[in-house]
């Protein structure tokens, strides 16, 4: 409940993010980049790919404007139930006839009809290929696992894994230093989490990207209970111990 409250108010900062992003094209001045690959947030946990020669939306909420700039979007994926990832509302503006969407079950089973036809439904674990892009979901849940009170099980919500032409993306989702995240191999773009108590702390998240090493790092769906996270304090500490990873500070926020 607490959670749902705090994203309620969330999505008013969409709004506004919104009218800016209505007129957005990506340009080198405007997007970060790395080969094949372009980010944009719109906010938290939302935001625009263009990968693998796709428009690409991660957990699109809020007023449908906010993702115009982007075009029609080829893939949605959605990573969990809770209303700073999901909403239907904004899934039935923002989809086109030749959209897929890609959810775990429990976001399907809230979906009306017609989007669960434009939906391929995934657990963690499964493959899935759609053009030039090969995908896996991937586990994200809190710790310790199975403690009373955690807001993300295992098994209910995914992270997911992109790739295309060798170049593997990482969208973390809700989730805390798992195992699953530290044993990642050949990362090239991280999206990482950083709010108490739905994922994890600063320090904690640092040293998980140390362990398994992106070569770029973007701290996003850092606002929690008490404000936002600390990036820059995340990437003092990411750039101190391996300076040969690169993290890239976007707005994400318009607070």
């Amino acid at each position: 409940m607490i959670k749902k409250i705090f994203i309620g108010l969330s999505v008013v900062t969409v709004v506004v993010v919104g009218i800016y992003l209505a007129s957005y094209t990506p340009s080198p001045e405007s997007a970060e980049a790395v080969p094949a690959f372009s980010v944009a947030p719109v906010e938290h946990a939302s935001f625009g790919l263009q990968f693998a020669g796709l428009n690409i939306l991660n957990d699109p909420v809020g007023e449908a404007r906010a993702y115009a700039g982007f075009g029609s979007p080829d893939v949605i994926f959605i990573s969990d139930i809770h209303p700073d990832h999901f909403s239907v509302d904004t899934l039935a503006e923002v989809i086109a006839a030749s959209t897929t969407i890609i959810a775990p079950a429990a976001v399907f089973d809230e979906l009306p009809a017609f989007l669960k036809d434009k939906t391929v439904t995934m657990a963690n674990g499964d493959s899935h290929t759609i053009g030039e892009l090969m995908f896996e979901a991937v586990p994200m849940y809190n710790l310790p696992e199975g403690e009373e009170g955690n807001y993300h099980e295992k098994g209910r919500g995914n992270g997911y894994l992109l790739e295309s032409n060798q170049t593997r993306i990482y969208v973390a989702g809700d989730t805390a230093d798992i195992p699953e995240m530290r044993s990642l191999t050949d990362i090239d773009v991280a999206f990482i989490p950083m709010n108490l108590p739905y994922t994890m702390d600063v320090a904690t998240a640092a040293d998980a990207v140390l362990d398994f090493a992106p070569e770029v790092v973007y701290p996003y769906h850092y606002r929690g209970m008490e404000g936002l996270a600390d990036v820059s304090e995340f990437e003092r500490i990411v750039t101190e111990q391996n300076s040969e990873i690169e993290v890239r500070l976007l707005d994400w926020y318009s607070e």
